[in-house]
């Protein structure tokens, strides 16, 4: 492996290109597996012949979708902080490695039912490890080896490069899951292999590691408080007791009071320590704070979108439209791609944009296009035309690379060399943690809104089919949870339900016939579900409103290079 001094300069050219493409490679790949599996979740169930609806399954889904995004928010700025002690390159590489590691042997689940449920998720969080080593160290790497008058470009195509990969993994499950759900977790082997070999071959450190201590108290209460918060929101999403969801529950309540005060000692360890884990002196940086809110913002307005849109498609849409439940994820993703081509169009250039003109105005125009996609959604029908949809997607698209590549620009370039890693862990983690938690935040809006109205819906529905009064109150009032998550695996509940309580065989044939058919369960479901829609798209308008503000409260520029030098000092 080549090493180079710290002497060598930064600004070598050569070095700058292999930088960029080995850790644009690296943060597409590990943001890709954060959404690949969402949208792959129907042939992933069929294929390891888990249940759905059974008892228990709902724990299985949440966690395959969760637990990557609940690892990478607690370990990122660890790592971050590490590289900045032990090397970013050698943090990084070590990255690589797991990751890939990770990957070949999710491709290889030997097992079935609850089983391969099992040994999925595991993977995927140690897949999670490695793909938080290469995220709290990219934008760090890439910031040494770019100078100043080049920087916005390289960081805006490297968080272009995180962002697309969430969004082309929606069309990439689709696609290869349709060939072999395996094929999900296959595609990141060859690229992981080569880019590992590649890393270590040709990133060089290009600064001094600092050295130090490890924070293990702030390690500690960092990773206790933000893991319990985040696994008490994948339990309160769960039904209780009779009660739609689990926020009553003792144990989510023990979960998030803990988490809570786990994230208060942390705070008090942090700014006492003379080496803290999170740096708290970064946020006296004015633009570092700024960047960084609306960052957070935006990832909560953005995180949760996806998984709405996808049961929108799948569940209803595509449904009604004579598309066979089989087919919708590969569908699914087609459908959504407006919304990546907005991204990827407006990212890049917005990145090289903003080392011309400056993050502020750019930034501040891509949350307020972000937030207003989310009116127009309000206002779209269920059973919408898609051009309108097709529209709105891609201006949300257009709007997010906007704001990305300029913003993360801003953070980067606003802090002292010596603390980048740590930098990009914290922002690695605000950005992880908002899409975290988005999904609890959209999940429960979701859920409170369909509890409100689907069980008289589905009760009144099944009624009108013949279904016995017993019977039909009986399904209409399960968990709301289980519409939902049905409607996203492709799995009509009616027939399922129906046909476990007896009932379905002492129909006509002609209720048979529409109780089973791929129309009845979405077209019940779709009242309840905009009911839903238009509170989570009311909240995520109001949260692009709040990264709008923050936006218009960055600073000019003017400032930075005096703040760094203060930050340094």
């Amino acid at each position: 492996m080549a090493v180079a001094t710290a002497a060598q300069p930064a600004t070598d050219k050569r070095y700058q290109w292999v930088a960029l493409t080995n850790t644009t490679a690296a943060m597409f790949m590990s943001a890709l597996d954060g959404s690949i599996v969402l949208i792959a979740l129907p042939p992933i169930f069929r294929g390891i012949h888990l249940d759905p609806l059974a008892p228990g399954s709902i724990v299985y889904l949440l966690w395959m979708i969760m637990g990557y995004r609940l690892v990478q928010a607690v370990f990122v700025v660890t790592l971050g902080r590490l590289g900045d002690m032990f090397g970013r390159v050698r943090i990084y590489n070590a990255g690589f490695m797991v990751f890939t590691i990770a990957s070949v042997l999710l491709s290889f689940d030997p097992f079935d039912g609850t089983h391969g449920a099992m040994w999925l998720i595991g993977w995927r969080l140690l897949q999670a490890v490695g793909g938080a080593m290469l995220m709290a160290n990219s934008a760090a790497i890439l910031t040494d080896a770019f100078p100043p008058e080049r920087r916005g470009f390289a960081l805006g195509v490297n968080q272009v490069a995180a962002l697309a990969g969430m969004f082309i993994g929606l069309v990439a499950g689709g696609l290869l899951s349709a060939w072999d759900w395996r094929a999900v977790f296959w595609v990141n082997v060859p690229v992981g292999i080569f880019g590992t070999y590649w890393a270590y071959r040709r990133l060089r450190e290009t600064s001094r590691a600092t050295g130090g201590r490890i924070d293990w108290w702030g390690n500690v209460t960092f990773a206790v408080g933000l893991g319990a918060v985040l696994i008490g929101v994948t339990q309160g999403l769960q039904p209780y007791h009779g009660s739609a969801m689990g926020w009553a529950n003792p144990t989510v309540i023990l979960l998030l009071s803990i988490g809570v005060a786990s994230l208060i000692a942390f705070y008090l360890i942090e700014s006492r320590i003379a080496e803290p884990m999170f740096d708290l002196s970064l946020f006296k940086i004015h633009d570092f704070t700024v960047g960084n809110s609306a960052s957070l913002a935006i990832s909560v307005a953005r995180g949760g979108l996806q998984f709405v849109l996808v049961i929108w498609l799948q569940g209803i849409w595509l449904p009604l439209h004579g598309y066979d439940y089989s087919d919708t994820p590969l569908w699914a993703g087609i459908f959504l791609l407006p919304m990546t081509v907005g991204f990827l169009i407006s990212g890049p250039i917005s990145g090289y944009l903003s080392d011309k003109f400056g993050s502020r105005g750019l930034s501040t125009a891509g949350a307020a296009v972000f937030g207003s996609s989310f009116i127009g959604l309000m206002l779209l029908p269920v059973q919408f035309p898609y051009w309108a949809f097709a529209s709105l997607i891609a201006i949300n698209g257009i709007g997010s690379g906007m704001f990305g590549a300029p913003n993360t620009s801003s953070i980067m370039s606003s802090v002292p060399a010596s603390k980048r890693g740590a930098a990009s862990g914290m922002r690695s983690t605000f950005q992880n943690s908002g899409t975290a938690v988005s999904i609890g935040v959209f999940f429960s809006l979701m859920i409170a809104g369909l509890a409100s109205r689907l069980p008289h819906t589905l009760t009144t529905g099944l009624q009108a089919q013949g279904v016995s009064v017993h019977a039909a109150t009986q399904i209409g009032h399960l968990p709301p949870v289980s519409s939902l998550f049905a409607a996203m695996l492709g799995v009509n509940p009616v027939q399922h339900l129906l046909s476990g309580a007896g009932a379905l065989n002492s129909l006509p044939p002609t209720a048979q016939a529409t109780l089973t058919g791929r129309e009845f369960f979405p077209n019940l479901l779709s009242g309840p579900f905009h009911h839903g829609l238009i509170v989570v798209f009311a909240v995520a308008t109001g949260l692009s409103a709040l990264a709008t503000i923050a936006c218009l409260r960055r600073g000019k520029g003017l400032n930075v290079k005096k703040e760094v030098e203060e930050a340094e000092a």
